[in-house]
């Protein structure tokens, strides 16, 4: 090694920068954690690959401050539709336009350059974070107190170490970190070449329209999705007997497009051949190694939550980072980041894969169960959030995993900025409770029906008087008496209340 000094040391080591590792680092930011991220690439990678979030992530977004200058970049979503080869409508999967209860819209499509540049902005934010750009990451060697890690600088092929208490893998599909926890993979079975094309429109095309289409044509499905500005997208089946390479050529390429555009109407930005996975890493941690984003699961695009899935990796991870390094909690914290994130994911890929069968099937009775079918009518599809896996709470608690709402508050703002990324206490009734000494060890935010009217009648909608939210706005536990609120107040101390920073 060139550098003969004692390392530098860092309390989270990042191993990649795209969305998902710049969403955890924003995170660890607003804690005060020492935070390096570590990327291969110099630059944001400059071609669409992700095109849709919903609004949770806009609600972690907001969290880290970043939401209102992600807003001028996207476009609301008016959902998917599902057409037969005749284009006659098989499932409406319409999204409503008003705010859902996390307070945001249902479906927002977005350029993830220009997302990738506001989230990687918004670390300068933050003295304790540090992104170094064209460090190759080539070994990891933990011990007890933490973990080497060694990388190359590739502008100058200078060899560096530093080390970590944690090192969390957000590096892909080919993860560097997946590899040195010796991680194997579920296979959940679907694998499949598709065409992904990429154009920027010469003139306005209006009746390409604002849904995204899925065109259930079982000579060749395809996936129509607006994007931003003058983008669109189309997402085409390779055939088994086709070429690779050759079906992305130019002149192939306008051949499968000449029933939606020509090149009088649009320039190809990108057309290249992808094989949509889906599979799950069997272990998402080994001591002080974890995975997040496409390090840790993959799944087909038709629901559009890849990016979706790790964004809430981010969020689950980051506060029980927080929590351990800060003294508030021991590493065993962890071990609740897996069995709560891999049964959420598994049921959106399983989902997903549900639906890319109809896309080649238009097997749309036996496909989903979720669907509403209407006599004469399309199948009517809504996809209800899953639950958490089992984690810091029993199920059979009352909303445990589930996402509390966001409310707005009687002086006009919203409760996550109020609470800010830390534990919330909601009641119906705050009188009697600052006298309780575990409420006032613990610091956390406490918020009642005078606050705002929308927690009294979620509350009681639920028949509960109190709900324990966590910094993801996941309900950790709630109370239906006095005597379950004395249990959940008796659980908060040891995962919320946080020494000042150093």
């Amino acid at each position: 090694m060139q550098n003969r000094s004692a390392p530098e040391e860092f309390d989270v080591v990042i191993v990649g920068r795209g969305p998902v590792g710049a969403t955890l680092a924003n995170l660890l930011g607003l804690c005060g954690i020492r935070t390096l991220v570590l990327e291969r690439e110099g630059q944001t990678y400059h071609l669409p690959r992700a095109v849709h979030f919903d609004d949770e992530c806009m609600r972690v977004f907001q969290t880290i401050g970043l939401a209102d200058a992600i807003l001028p970049q996207v476009i609301l979503s008016p959902g998917m539709r599902f057409l037969d080869a005749g284009g006659k409508m098989l499932l409406d999967w319409s999204r409503p336009q008003n705010l859902t209860p996390m307070g945001w819209h249902l479906s927002y499509r977005f350029h993830q350059p220009d997302l990738e540049d506001v989230l990687i902005g918004g670390l300068a934010r933050f003295p304790r974070v540090i992104l170094r750009s064209r460090c190759d990451v080539f070994a990891l060697d933990q011990d007890e107190h933490g973990v080497r890690v060694r990388y190359e600088d590739l502008t100058n092929g200078q060899l560096t170490e530093v080390r970590a208490r944690y090192v969390i893998g957000c590096d892909g599909a080919r993860s560097l970190v997946r590899r040195f926890i010796g991680s194997g993979m579920d296979d959940l079975g679907f694998h499949e070449r598709w065409l992904v094309i990429d154009v920027l429109l010469k003139r306005a095309r209006d009746d390409l329209g604002d849904y995204s289409l899925q065109h259930c044509d079982p000579r060749r499905p395809a996936t129509y999705v607006r994007g931003t500005g003058t983008r669109r997208r189309w997402e085409i089946t390779v055939l088994a007997d086709e070429d690779s390479h050759e079906i992305a050529q130019p002149a192939k390429v306008w051949e499968l497009l000449s029933r939606w555009v020509t090149p009088d109407d649009a320039e190809i930005e990108r057309a290249a051949v992808y094989t949509f996975h889906s599979v799950i890493a069997k272990q998402w941690r080994h001591g002080r190694l974890l995975l997040a984003g496409d390090s840790a699961h993959q799944t087909p695009p038709f629901l559009g939550q890849g990016m979706c899935a790790g964004i809430r990796d981010a969020a689950n991870l980051a506060w029980k980072l927080d929590a351990i390094i800060r003294g508030a909690a021991t590493a065993d914290l962890l071990d609740t980041y897996q069995s709560e994130r891999l049964p959420h994911v598994r049921e959106f890929i399983e989902l997903a894969i549900r639906l890319g069968g109809v896309i080649n099937t238009k097997a749309i009775e036996a496909g989903l169960a979720a669907g509403e079918a209407r006599e004469n009518a399309p199948v009517k599809l809504e996809v209800r959030k899953p639950l958490l896996g089992p984690g810091l709470a029993p199920h059979d608690m009352p909303l445990a995993g589930d996402l509390a709402p966001q409310f707005e508050l009687r002086d006009g703002s919203r409760s996550d900025d109020r609470v800010g990324y830390g534990h919330a206490l909601l009641v119906a009734d705050a009188a009697g409770l600052s006298s309780r000494p575990a409420l006032v060890q613990a610091e956390l935010k406490i918020l009642a029906s005078d606050d705002s009217a929308g927690i009294g009648e979620w509350l009681s909608r639920h028949g509960i008087i109190a709900a324990l939210v966590r910094p993801d706005r996941y309900v950790r536990g709630a109370a239906r008496n006095e005597i379950e609120l004395d249990q959940l107040i008796g659980a908060i101390t040891p995962l919320t209340h946080v020494p000042s920073a150093a």
